[in-house]
């Protein structure tokens, strides 16, 4: 499933990156690589979606997050 789709207070392992060379250089530099864990911390529709990673708060849209794909952990 893409990020989009990840529930508020989920956290999920990035298992994929799909996009252009912009694109994957703008994600794997703000820190998202496959393997990372992300948890949802906003994500209300036609907004920007909020998730917390390596310490980190990040801001991405959605068109964005249609090209992280996730697996979400079940504790």
């Amino acid at each position: 499933m893409s990020l989009s789709e990840l529930k508020e207070n989920r956290e999920a392992l990035v298992t994929d990156l799909k996009g252009d060379i912009r694109f994957m250089s703008r994600i794997t530099s703000i820190g998202l690589t496959p393997g990372c864990k992300v948890k949802m911390v906003k994500n209300d529709k036609n907004r920007p979606v909020l998730v917390y990673s390596r310490d980190t708060m990040i801001a991405l849209n959605r068109n964005e997050c249609n090209g992280i794909v996730i697996e979400e952990v079940t504790a």
